[in-house]
């Protein structure tokens, strides 16, 4: 083991406590440096808001979490686990889920059946065959995340049928599938109508305390009033940290990402 890594490991303190920790995590592609040097501890339970314009890193940062990027250096837990080279399917499976800009939804099936397929996707004896029985309880768990997400009317509703901000909330109800520990929402406000906008604040602020997530929003409104940390990234690396008060109040943060109503 290198000095750098010993030094390295040694930056974590208290791992178990925490739900997630990043200790200078950076990224290059090629000449291009898409995150530098990244460090963030969040706590069991907390809702963080990742902020910044197109480009700051945002979702390359979601993307090394999950495992679709390996981070170029730097190290990654989960709970105190190391996971920083940990494959996606093995980070699911250790409770941390993500939801995506682009909908990942069955369009041909209807709203329960894709919570269904979500619940049955991280649950043991997930390659069975079985139709659901009337008191199959992943598909108890289905209902119950239909549910949570506000979509029981729209419940035998085709997702084709389903507007966009129900694709939205359903996209939430899979995510959830199988009690996750930790959740990354990815700009789940976007597109939405101010109507939805606010079904999505009530939903994210109802969920379970012990439950923490990360979430990526152009629309600060949303971000600050669901979140209790605030991390802003510019070119790559943590700009500022804080409280959603602080931030919202923030000379220098108004003028890099509000001005112009860029949010």
């Amino acid at each position: 083991m290198t000095n750098g890594a010993i030094s390295l490991e040694r930056t974590f303190s208290a791992g178990t406590a925490n739900a997630l920790e990043l200790r200078g995590v950076s990224k290059t592609f090629g000449a291009l440096s898409a995150l530098d040097d990244v460090t963030i501890t969040i706590g069991p339970g907390e809702k963080r808001a990742v902020l910044g314009s197109n480009g700051a890193g945002k979702t390359t940062l979601f993307n090394c979490i999950t495992g679709d990027f390996l981070p170029s250096a730097g190290a990654i837990r989960f709970f105190g686990e190391d996971i920083t080279n940990a494959p996606a399917h093995e980070r699911i499976r250790r409770g941390l889920r993500r939801t995506y800009q682009i909908s990942l939804l069955f369009a041909g099936l209807t709203v329960v059946d894709n919570v269904y397929l979500a619940c049955k996707g991280v649950a043991r004896g997930r390659f069975s065959l079985m139709r659901p029985g009337r008191r199959d309880t992943i598909m108890e768990g289905a209902e119950e995340l239909v549910r949570t997400v506000r979509l029981e009317a729209s419940r035998d509703t085709k997702v084709s049928d389903l507007s966009y901000g129900q694709q939205r909330q359903l996209e939430i109800a899979m995510a959830l599938a199988g009690a996750p520990r930790f959740i990354l929402f990815d700009e789940p406000a976007a597109g939405l109508s101010p109507g939805e906008r606010r079904e999505l604040i009530e939903i994210l602020s109802g969920l379970p305390s012990h439950m923490g997530y990360i979430i990526i929003e152009h629309d600060m409104d949303v971000a600050l009033r669901v979140s209790e940390s605030v991390t802003m990234m510019h070119n790559g690396r943590i700009f500022k940290e804080g409280k959603p008060s602080e931030i919202e109040d923030d000379e220098e943060v108004q003028s890099l990402y509000l001005g112009g109503g860029n949010a």
